[in-house]
């Protein structure tokens, strides 16, 4: 169990690092690509098998030979259910096989659209959702984070036999497009209802809520740095085109907006704005030089966030902490967040001590 504390906490923990804000305002929009909320539990192995036959059979894959294949792949219990259902489909379709075995070729093409067979509204919704699913998760394994994403689009988390993968890989492609809002939506999806999800789905999920809760505006660095990554993306992906040219004309400006914005400061403020000895304005008596640290606990507690560093170390020692310690550290984790996930939070944290003095 103590190996699992840093996911647990960091998996509930997921709101309180502004998730939950962006939530409570987009609760009011309508969404028209998660159209359902509520429990999205995983098909049963039995039952996917059941369904994955039953498509076998319409396709006219009844031969022995395909029956043999059939029973191989689903009797191989290393496979996941999605890995399963996807290698029915290449079995009894051709095209869904070419399609895949290039979506997982590194040496194929990028592909610019998405597949008019994921598309195409004529075929089960059991093969069009779940080949779209296996077909996005490939390509997202080779960044290829566009095409996987509006592949993806194209079906919903309700219809696949893996609802967390889907979430998962979605969030993935909307984080490396810095789709922030979007990403988030997802993540806290995948936390909030998707059930049995892979510890490392949920652990991976968190680290990108952590990430995106330190982008700030257009005009940082670090908004500059995800952009020329996504320009070295796509140019490892032959991707040089009009699309990429016009993200690299973005950096530029940008670049060019802050050494501007560098040049009038040294015109303006503290001796031509070049400080001696390096030092910065309003650091001899004027304004602090540095935000106040985030804290826990104490009488001046900073913003009350809390990192994943932090989260490790208060569920560890959650049992030995005084009252008013515990109440600041509640109240530090749970700021601006709406009151399921206050609840949430508490909840857990009530059972770590319970448990903890269980084992005293």
């Amino acid at each position: 169990m103590k190996l699992r504390y840093p996911i647990l906490v960091l998996t509930l923990a997921v709101p309180l690092l502004g998730a939950g804000q962006v939530l409570a305002e987009e609760n009011n929009k309508p969404n028209k690509d998660f159209s359902s909320f509520g429990a999205l539990r995983p098909l049963a192995a039995d039952e996917a098998r059941g369904q994955a036959q039953a498509w076998l059979k319409e396709v006219g894959k009844t031969d022995a030979t395909s029956q043999k294949a059939f029973d191989a792949i689903w009797s191989d219990a290393n496979r996941t259910t999605l890995d399963r259902v996807s290698k029915t489909l290449a079995l009894g379709d051709a095209e869904a096989a070419k399609l895949l075995t290039e979506a997982r070729d590194p040496s194929k093409a990028a592909p610019t659209a998405v597949p008019a067979l994921i598309k195409d509204t004529k075929k089960p919704a059991f093969y069009r959702a779940n080949l779209g699913l296996a077909y996005g998760k490939a390509l997202s394994s080779r960044r290829v984070y566009e095409e996987s994403l509006e592949t993806l689009k194209n079906v919903k988390a309700e219809q696949v036999v893996d609802p967390g993968a889907y979430l998962f890989h979605r969030a993935v492609a909307e984080h490396a497009l810095m789709l922030k809002d979007d990403a988030l939506r997802s993540i806290i999806r995948l936390l909030d209802d998707a059930i049995d999800v892979p510890d490392r789905y949920r652990l991976v999920s968190v680290l990108m809520a952590l990430d995106m809760q330190q982008w700030k505006s257009e005009k940082d660095l670090g908004w500059i740095s995800r952009k020329m990554d996504n320009i070295e993306r796509r140019l490892d992906l032959s991707r040089a085109g009009p699309q990429t040219q016009k993200i690299q004309k973005e950096v530029v400006a940008r670049l060019d907006e802050i050494i501007k914005d560098l040049e009038n400061q040294c015109k303006g403020d503290c001796n031509g704005g070049c400080c001696p000895n390096g030092g910065s304005q309003g650091s001899a008596g004027g304004s602090p030089t540095s935000p106040q640290r985030d804290s826990f606990g104490g009488k001046n507690a900073g913003p009350g966030r809390v990192d994943a560093k932090q989260l490790e170390q208060i569920a560890k020692g959650w049992g030995k902490l005084p009252e008013k310690e515990k109440a600041q550290a509640m109240q530090d984790m749970t700021r601006d967040m709406p009151a399921k996930y206050r609840e949430v939070i508490e909840s857990y944290f009530k059972k770590l001590a319970a448990s903890d003095s269980a084992h005293q």
